[in-house]
């Protein structure tokens, strides 16, 4: 049980470990447990959307003591933590153009995607000079093959290491992930009016129509007057979780065999940042 006293951070804690744990149900096949966290999910998205509004309709009432507004807030945050607020969440390694898109639709302030051309390489020097020294470093995703730097992916240093590995079905799990939670999102976020960005909400639904182009399913069939299918997020998100059960098996076996070689193969800094070297796997077997 959850008390009705859940900050909007609590809730949306609680509503990533249900998608999280959603996912752990479609692999393990059981309808029954998917459709009751598909339940529980609705419901926290719902207390969200609830608490959120209220809170702004406080906020616009002038209540005394109300802390700065969030557009203000955001706008006065280095780079690396507005990319963490995107990549928490999407819950998925992201390249620069989609964390652009993301933070464009769902957070206030600019975010350019020249300012994330060398964020990996400053995470890594930081992290070397001084291990540990932040709550939380910007890596690259790691190629399950070589355990490389992957090109171009962005993670987040506390992620789980199997989250944070890209195999061969990785992309497509990925991305479906990334539909389900920015379906979730632009629903959240819909009732919140003044308080999303300007032209937020149009660019989120540009943002998700963009996925659910590509998921059997996600859009309605193109009516006989030639207008585009109406977006429903639900039926995106649907859909979406229709197809991961389809490929989250194998995926989720390949970055559990990948991340268990890094855990016994590789340096701390080298499972955040990367193997650099000739492939882990080829000189093991040299051995």
């Amino acid at each position: 049980m959850h008390s009705d006293d859940e900050t909007l951070d609590e809730l949306e804690n609680r509503m990533a470990q249900l998608r999280r744990a959603l996912r752990s149900a479609m692999l393990e096949r059981d309808t029954a447990r998917v459709a009751r966290l598909r339940q529980q999910l609705r419901r926290a998205e719902s207390l969200w959307e609830d608490k959120a509004a209220a809170e702004q309709a406080d906020s616009a009432a002038g209540t005394p003591g109300a802390p700065v507004s969030e557009p203000e807030v955001t706008a006065l945050l280095p780079t690396r933590e507005q990319v963490h607020q995107v990549l928490t969440l999407l819950e998925v390694p992201a390249a620069p153009k989609l964390i652009t898109a993301v933070h464009d639709a769902f957070f206030p302030g600019e975010l350019p995607a020249s300012r994330l051309a060398s964020l990996r390489r400053d995470e890594e020097r930081s992290f070397r000079a001084a291990p540990n020294a932040r709550p939380f470093y910007l890596c690259p995703a790691l190629t399950a093959d070589r355990l490389a730097p992957a090109r171009a992916l962005l993670t987040v240093s506390t992620w789980p290491l199997e989250r944070r590995v890209i195999g061969a079905h990785s992309p497509r799990v990925d991305f479906l992930t990334a539909a389900t939670t920015i379906a979730s999102a632009l629903v959240s976020y819909s009732r919140l009016g003044p308080r999303w960005t300007p032209d937020g909400k149009a660019r989120a639904e540009r943002l998700l129509r963009s996925f659910a182009v590509s998921i059997p399913g996600a859009l309605g069939p193109p009516t006989l007057t030639g207008h585009i299918p109406a977006l429903d997020p639900h039926q995106v998100a649907e859909a979406a979780e229709a197809e991961l059960s389809v490929h989250l098996e194998m995926d989720h076996q390949q970055r559990g065999e990948a991340a268990a070689w890094a855990r016994s193969r590789l340096s701390e800094a080298e499972r955040l940042f990367g193997n650099r070297l000739a492939a882990v796997r080829d000189s093991a077997s040299a051995d």
